[in-house]
């Protein structure tokens, strides 16, 4: 939905070739990124067309990016991180971050960064989900956008897939919610509607040009991030929620998984034989949650309990549909 000057909300325009949003000097778009980068990898085209458009641009930063161990012992040559090491680190990623959107035309006060905790997400959405899921929501309400682009729920880094549900969560407080579209960074995407931006040469040229202020990712992993950045960008609607899980693990692998939901009554864990679990008659897993059974926004994760320097997920998150955790009525 796009914010007017009088504070009327009307429903964007779509391309009738693509379905792509046609920006305007009334589009209003907000870009969520988890950490540095994020904005330019996945939205640094989209970006540029909105401000071409005369539309404004918001990134809400949830991190700094400090957490980022092994470009810094490289470019720092050190191999002991302490915490005012992270911290200087976050303020160089924090530089660059700016750089890279002054590349991107999208001027310093657009930024707005939460200084979250980074590989920190997961963690805050399982213990503690409001006052993170209010602080989404105010930045949300300040700034009015008609379309909110944040990470897929299929992303399998953890702080991405953290990231869409807090978003998920932000919007379902709003009275008049914007349009949502999910970019995927990590992994395969969902089965939502998808669409393709596609840049000039000049729109290009400045997204590799902003890719490239990002010089401490880039020193380890250039390679790869130049492979990331020279995707299609491909914003996606929603997935459609499940109504079972879609996880079977083996059986000698549950004593060490742990099950989460998290919806707009907080955040539950169980270890896999204590969740309450019931199987249908082709065998899939269903959840009992009241969030799902009453038709409101349901997210379950499944997560390997043992410690692994791996840090993506294997399993990741989940979307519940409407009635996904009532269980059938037994028949006499």
């Amino acid at each position: 939905m796009a914010m007017s000057g009088s504070g009327v909300r009307s429903s964007p325009a779509l391309a009738p070739a693509s379905g792509v949003p046609v920006f305007s000097a009334q589009t209003r778009v907000l870009v969520v990124a988890p950490h540095p980068d994020d904005e330019t990898i996945a939205t640094g085209l989209l970006i540029q067309q909105v401000q071409a458009a005369g539309g404004e641009v918001r990134i809400v930063l949830l991190t700094e990016g400090d957490n980022n161990p092994w470009p810094q012992r490289w470019l720092e040559q050190r191999v002991r991180i302490r915490a005012a090491d992270r911290q200087r680190w976050g303020c160089r990623r924090h530089a660059e971050i700016l750089q890279a959107l002054a590349c991107l035309g999208v001027p310093a006060p657009a930024l707005q960064s939460l200084g979250w905790a980074d590989l920190g997400l997961t963690d805050t959405l399982l213990q503690s989900p409001s006052p993170s899921v209010s602080a989404l929501a105010a930045a949300i309400s300040q700034f009015g956008p008609s379309l909110v682009v944040a990470p897929a729920l299929a992303d399998r880094h953890p702080d991405h897939a953290a990231a869409h549900v807090l978003v998920r969560l932000a919007l379902a407080e709003q009275a008049e919610p914007p349009v949502l579209l999910n970019y995927l960074v990590h992994g395969r995407g969902g089965d939502g509607e998808v669409f393709e931006v596609h840049g000039t040469a000049q729109q290009l040229a400045c997204k590799r040009a902003a890719l490239a202020e990002h010089r401490s990712q880039m020193a380890l992993s250039g390679k790869r991030m130049l492979r990331l950045a020279a995707r299609p960008e491909r914003p996606a609607g929603l997935s459609t929620p499940l109504g079972a899980l879609p996880w079977r693990p083996p059986f000698w692998l549950r004593p060490w998984l742990r099950l989460s939901v998290v919806d707009q009554a907080g955040a539950r864990s169980w270890r896999w034989r204590d969740a309450p679990l019931w199987r249908d008659r082709v065998g899939g897993f269903h959840l009992s949650t009241p969030a799902a059974a009453e038709g409101l926004p349901c997210f379950v994760r499944l997560a390997l309990t043992l410690r692994s320097p791996w840090i993506f997920d294997h399993w990741g998150w989940c979307e519940l549909s409407a009635g996904a955790g009532s269980a059938p009525t037994p028949t006499a």
